[in-house]
């Protein structure tokens, strides 16, 4: 059974949903738990439940928006994709750090791809586990901003928070 909780945090209001274990499946800057659950892949969709605690997550995160921008590091997640790739890059997406943000270009060669901007991208877009695998640090090749599941307010108030960090 999967376990979500909703808090208010400084960019709007932010949802875990966590399995049995701890181990984050979803997150995102919504109140809407069954868009986020939507974005877990099917071997690991289940039915949730609200729940007051669902982990060291969520004191991570709050950790995270009080200013300890290392906080997310430590969190479990639980992702699967039918790609090698995108797989790969979400867990070299966690290496990208608070305040050294990178281009979908840079990303890719991190990813060990660096032809495959595109897929670099998509792996960002399809990114399910949003703020813990750290898709808003990644920016256009020209250095726009570019898309955010979330919404760029949110992905502009993420990156002042961790410069300023």
């Amino acid at each position: 059974m999967l376990r979500h909780s909703t808090m208010d945090t400084p960019a709007g209001p932010f949802t875990l949903v966590a399995g049995d274990s701890g181990a984050v499946r979803a997150a995102g800057f919504t109140a809407d738990v069954p868009e986020l659950i939507r974005l877990i892949h099917p071997s690991l969709a289940e039915p949730a439940e609200p729940a007051d605690d669902v982990g060291p997550a969520q004191a991570a995160v709050r950790a995270y928006f009080q200013g300890d921008l290392t906080a997310l590091d430590s969190i479990a997640v639980e992702q699967r994709t039918g790609g090698e790739f995108m797989a790969h890059a979400w867990l070299v997406m966690r290496d990208i750090k608070p305040g050294d943000p990178v281009t979908y270009s840079r990303y890719a060669e991190l990813a060990g791809r660096p032809a495959a901007i595109r897929a670099a991208a998509a792996a960002c877009a399809r990114n399910p586990v949003a703020l813990i695998v750290p898709c808003h640090r990644v920016f256009r090749t020209d250095g726009g901003l570019g898309g955010y599941r979330w919404g760029l307010p949110v992905k502009s108030w993420l990156l002042e928070h961790e410069s300023a960090g």
